[in-house]
């Protein structure tokens, strides 16, 4: 995966945790210096957030394979997605501001399975449309009448 979904997912976690830590800080300068102890605690969470989400980043796989689609994911909990080319109904690529600053999109795939998390995070937008684009191509040559 590319490293810009972990450097983007990092920022978010030092920007949001970065703020709680500063107001809670305030808060306890308000309180009582020793209120402001517990800013420590933001501080705590972002130094294990940030190598979790290090390792998390660092699990995320997928292979395109002879008939279907294999994506991967999960540190603690591994979960393995397999959507067979035949069953994918819709394949998009989406990029939310955030992602496009970082040069980040993601793929995202449809089938009738409700339950399907198919997504597949933090790619290059080039990469993530030429792979819309053979899944497209392999499902429509696979097609299990849908």
């Amino acid at each position: 995966m590319p490293p810009g979904l972990l450097r983007m997912r990092r920022l978010l976690l030092v920007v949001w945790l970065g703020l709680l830590a500063v107001a809670t800080a305030l808060l306890g300068l308000l309180a009582g210096p020793a209120w402001s102890a517990l800013a420590l605690l933001p501080l705590a969470v972002l130094l294990w957030g940030w190598s979790m989400l290090g390792r998390n980043w660092r699990s995320w796989r997928y292979a395109e394979r002879s008939d279907d689609l294999l994506i991967s994911r999960g540190v603690l909990w591994r979960e393995e997605t397999v959507v067979p080319y035949g069953r994918m109904q819709l394949v998009e690529v989406t990029s939310g501001p955030v992602e496009r600053h970082f040069g980040l999109a993601s793929v995202q795939l449809h089938t009738a399975a409700a339950a399907t998390d198919a997504r597949i995070p933090g790619l290059d937008p080039a990469e993530a449309e030429r792979l819309r684009d053979r899944l497209t191509e392999l499902g429509e040559a696979r097609s299990a009448g849908l």
